[in-house]
């Protein structure tokens, strides 16, 4: 459905966002066209509805050196939206998404941006939380679900285009909009997961539309191969556990992945000690060296039961012998349920823990304390499931648990 007639300002407002502000929004010549105010003012231009699920389609002009993005389910009530990026500057990023600070990086695609011309932009917004996608003149840029348990995503609010501000750009500087589309998407578009109440998940019709797959099968290990002599593991009602007992250092998926959006849920007892492998080499070699470990422990005793100092790294959440977790408090307390949701694609890794942001960083830029430089490890390979038996006395024979494993191939 058209949004804009390309005559008139009709069925929009600069009112009722979290982003109002004091930018000139005009039509000119079909198109719709924004301008800094006095003071190098900026804001947005809403729709005056609401959308939950949706597709808009546009065409974008920004001239240089100004920069825009698109904004959706935008609220005044403190509930947050987000804005996909349209800033082709040199330190600018077509795509990212940001929402009161960067929730995915997105640098690259400005480089495809058409200088002093038409950009045809599509951006798809379903879920809850949302799962946001843009596409940049036909080429997919952006595919990213925003994390779980944020705890403040709006469900649905209004569009937004925006004049960013603040710029010392010249006045002849705007930003032009046309053929302004907005399709809706049918109910549950983005509900890719039902839940029992044992917590836990099975995939919806649009979950497999959306490309993700489950991982265990909530029954066996089909799927996964053990290292070693293959024991310490069990499955018992839909969960995986690793056992005390046993000499298998990991389980290893069958098959090798490369790009990808995983998630998966753990819990941990006392003086756990486990990780998550990714892109790990089969031809042998440490995993967590020959492709990547995100730690897995027990943060809360290990530095006092063993006398020890763990190094910022392997804290839950660090990128092993690379990077340490920017938040030391997302893990939960031990015996509860938590999530990873890690975003690998090309050399560039987003890790979220329980609805935080531990890092997104570029491998290539890090310098390891342990293993290879980033360039010489595995481009692909199996992901892992790190199994350590625990530094000290133990209430049961289960140590670590793992459920809803699914992943998503980019």
């Amino acid at each position: 459905m058209t949004v804009f007639d390309g005559q008139t300002l009709d069925g929009w407002t600069t009112v009722g966002g979290r982003y109002d502000g004091r930018a000139v929004w005009t039509v000119e010549d079909g198109a719709l066209v924004g301008r800094e105010g006095e003071g190098h003012a900026g804001g947005l231009i809403y729709t005056e509805r609401d959308y939950q699920d949706f597709v808009i389609e546009l065409d974008a002009w920004i001239t240089y050196p100004f920069d825009s993005g698109v904004f959706v389910r935008m609220r005044p009530d403190g509930k947050k939206g987000a804005q996909l990026t349209l800033d082709y500057r040199p330190r600018g990023e077509v795509g990212g998404i940001y929402s009161d600070g960067y929730y995915y990086h997105n640098p690259a695609p400005k480089q495809d941006w058409v200088l002093d011309g038409w950009n045809k932009v599509k951006v798809r917004c379903a879920g809850q939380p949302m799962h946001l996608s843009m596409w940049l003149n036909g080429v997919l840029v952006t595919d990213y679900l925003l994390p779980e348990d944020d705890g403040n995503w709006a469900g649905a609010g209004k569009i937004g285009l925006q004049v960013h501000g603040g710029s010392t750009a010249p006045p002849t500087s705007k930003v032009m909009f046309r053929n302004v589309r907005v399709r809706e998407l049918p109910p549950e578009a983005g509900k890719y997961w039902n839940q029992d109440k044992a917590g836990l998940r099975s995939l919806t019709a649009a979950g497999e539309a959306q490309g993700w797959r489950s991982m265990f099968n909530g029954k066996d290990l089909t799927g996964w191969d053990a290292a070693g002599d293959g024991q310490g593991y069990r499955v018992s009602d839909g969960v995986l556990e690793f056992l005390k007992d046993g000499a298998s250092p990991h389980l290893a998926t069958q098959k090798d992945y490369t790009d990808f959006q995983l998630r998966l849920d753990f819990k941990i007892a006392s003086m756990a000690n486990s990780g998550l492998f990714l892109r790990a080499d089969r031809s042998g070699g440490n995993p967590a060296f020959s492709g990547c470990e995100i730690q897995i422990l027990d943060d809360f005793n290990w530095e006092k039961e063993t006398g020890s100092k763990l190094k910022p790294y392997q804290f839950s959440g660090g990128l092993y012998g690379s990077q340490a977790p920017a938040v030391k408090d997302a893990l939960n307390t031990l015996g509860e349920w938590n999530t990873y949701m890690v975003t690998y694609k090309g050399s560039r890794i987003v890790t979220v823990l329980n609805g935080r942001i531990l890092y997104d960083v570029e491998t290539h830029d890090l310098k390891p304390e342990q293993g290879a430089p980033w360039k010489d490890r595995a481009a692909s390979g199996f992901i892992g499931l790190q199994r350590h038996a625990p530094g000290g006395a133990l209430d049961g024979d289960v140590y670590a648990s793992f459920r809803n494993l699914y992943i998503r191939e980019l």
